[in-house]
């Protein structure tokens, strides 16, 4: 049997040969609090534009920088449990830094699904770095985590690396999906911290590490002190989906090998009437909600 090796998390997962004859649309889960992981979700739909996608914001939940690690844990597992049983999905995708930081052993653990998270990229960054000054740009609960100061301990690369937790960036993201309006200055001074600047040089990489983030890359440019290098970590997370699950067959592009649109999941669904056409956008014109709680 073929393996796939994860060196971040030191996981093997199967490769499961196909052949023209026996090929089926897998089905690909996206998990998020919120409305970040939509920024992934764009590029693993260019990557398998034959699967089938279904996205689940828990925004019951949302934001999870406001539970204990405890609570976020039991939290990720019931709502996954719950998922897996609905849809049977073929590959899962943790979209946010935030439970992948602190869930990925325990969703592995349960679950026989392949799992991919989104870690911060501080590899690739500290690699393009050509001052030597890099800033992650995360929420309170990323930054905190040993995790991240492993990922810096193992590929700093002797980088000067800056870790600043925004509590508002991710609130602000969602608010401005939503079509409401927001202050240039909230987003200038949360950003503010990540440009660094000292008679060896000034930060020229800034690691988006909450997939939120990305939503706002736009803003992030034009209110920049000066222009960086901003690291989504959306397309390394699309090839680790085809490392893991091949790429398209040729067969995917007839019309009946087409699954239609996506399928976007709430577990809350108070915002669903204003987000509807944010998800269309995305192509998840099905839209539910699955209620969950939060306990």
């Amino acid at each position: 049997m073929l393996v796939a090796f994860d060196p971040l998390a030191g996981m093997k997962h199967p490769i499961v040969p196909r052949t023209d004859r026996a090929y089926r649309p897998p089905t690909i889960l996206v998990f998020d609090s919120g409305l970040g992981g939509l920024t992934v979700h764009r590029e693993l739909v260019r990557a398998r534009p034959d699967a089938r996608f279904v996205y689940c914001a828990d925004d019951a939940a949302f934001p999870y920088g406001d539970l204990t690690e405890d609570h976020l844990v039991a939290r990720v597992v019931a709502v996954m449990e719950r998922l897996i049983g609905a849809w049977r999905p073929d590959c899962i995708v943790i979209a946010c830094n935030t439970a992948s930081t602190l869930v990925m052993p325990h969703l592995r653990a349960r679950f026989a699904v392949p799992f991919i998270g989104t870690v911060p990229a501080i590899k690739p960054a500290c690699e393009q770095s050509e001052s030597r000054m890099v800033s992650v740009l995360a929420t309170p609960g990323t930054v905190a985590r040993d995790y991240t100061r492993a990922l810096i301990a193992e590929f700093g690369s002797g980088c000067d690396v800056t870790l600043v937790g925004s509590e508002r960036l991710a609130s602000l993201a969602e608010a401005a999906m939503r079509g409401e309006p927001y202050e240039e200055a909230l987003l200038t001074a949360e950003i503010a911290p990540c440009f660094v600047s000292s008679v060896a040089g000034r930060t020229d990489t800034v690691v988006l590490a909450c997939t939120h983030y990305p939503l706002l890359l736009d803003a992030f440019r034009h209110l920049a002190p000066w222009p960086v290098r901003w690291i989504d970590p959306a397309p390394a997370i699309a090839r680790r989906l085809v490392q893991i699950l091949g790429e398209a067959p040729a067969t995917a592009a007839a019309a009946s090998d087409n699954p239609g649109p996506g399928t976007a999941v709430l577990t809350g669904g108070a915002s669903l009437p204003s987000l509807s056409g944010v998800f269309s956008s995305f192509g998840l014109a099905e839209t539910r909600v699955e209620p969950l709680p939060l306990h």
